[in-house]
């Protein structure tokens, strides 16, 4: 069998996610300052994050579901302020496209796109992720044949959901793809578990956590095309 497709994480793989994440909670606090005042206000960093964590813990049904774990969040934060249900429901749609805004603004790494660009040409690529970013709202987004969200199914990498629905949409066979990630559980274990090939973007240099290692290491997006190529060779 030969290579067909490749699949990507995207946060941390294609690109840093923090610094857009940090613009995103930026902007959906100065929506609530603005919009919903008293909302948000008495809580710091240690305090949202025991709200958050509450949250969590009450709503399991969620934990798959970034999106709709964040707008139940804004609704709740908004009622515990004393807001109705209405206003709660409109300010947390108001509040996470805010909060989207900014997390869309990803700066991808610098080899991102001529690497994509390169890899189009002979393969179908992917996006697989279990964070809310849409691919097609970035600058790489003209490069990806389909994309999967984890909360589009309920389940979050590692378990396999995903990774049977990319054979499924581009009709290759587990052995016919190369999963790329950052995440030596989420991608590198989950991707081998169902039988597809991996390469871990190890842009850190961080040490190998155990168990079955990846196919194939990388320490810059620039080795990818050379690190599936020796994929592809070793299988044909």
């Amino acid at each position: 069998m030969a290579i067909k497709v490749i699949t990507f994480d995207l946060d941390n793989t294609l690109w840093d996610v923090e610094p857009a994440l940090l613009r995103a909670e930026d902007a959906q606090r100065e929506w609530l300052l603005q919009h919903r005042p008293g909302t948000i206000e008495n809580y710091g960093h240690e305090e949202l994050w025991a709200f958050k964590k509450d949250l969590w813990r009450r709503h399991p049904e969620l934990a798959h579901n970034v999106t709709a774990m964040r707008m139940q969040m804004l609704r709740e934060l908004q009622l515990a302020a004393g807001y109705n249900q209405a206003q709660a429901d409109e300010g947390a749609d108001r509040g996470f496209a805010e909060f989207l805004r900014e997390r869309h603004r990803v700066e991808l790494y610098e080899e991102a796109l001529g690497v994509l660009e390169t890899l189009a040409r002979d393969y179908s690529i992917g996006a697989l992720t279990n964070g809310n970013a849409d691919i097609y709202k970035t600058d790489a987004g003209e490069h990806f044949d389909f994309a999967f969200l984890a909360e589009e199914f309920g389940a979050s990498k590692p378990a396999p959901d995903m990774f049977h629905a990319a054979m499924e949409r581009s009709g290759a066979a587990a052995a016919e793809i190369i999963h790329v990630g950052d995440n030596p559980d989420h991608d590198i274990r989950g991707a081998l578990e169902v039988g597809i090939h991996t390469v871990w973007v190890n842009l850190r240099g961080t040490e190998w956590p155990g168990g079955t290692r990846a196919h194939m290491e990388i320490t810059e997006l620039a080795e990818l095309p050379s690190a599936i190529a020796r994929i592809a060779g070793n299988i044909r």
